[in-house]
């Protein structure tokens, strides 16, 4: 099984981490790890694992004036 490399949610484009989890806590744990970097998150089930797709939200957009 190989899981989307990306998922849009909420019109946001989130990756996948690489990994398959075997239970939603091991999921959960490691989203958690990722929400304290400041990554939003969406944890999918799919084919009975865990997949977790991790997003930065943009903090600042830097114009350059030419």
């Amino acid at each position: 099984m190989s899981p989307s490399l990306t998922t849009i949610s909420d019109g946001k484009k989130f990756l996948w981490d690489g990994q398959l989890y075997e239970t939603s806590e091991e999921a959960s744990r490691v989203a958690q790890s990722y929400r304290e970097e400041n990554f939003q998150i969406q944890i999918v089930e799919e084919g009975g694992k865990f997949v977790v797709y991790t997003r930065r939200p943009v903090k600042e957009v830097a114009v350059t004036a030419h």
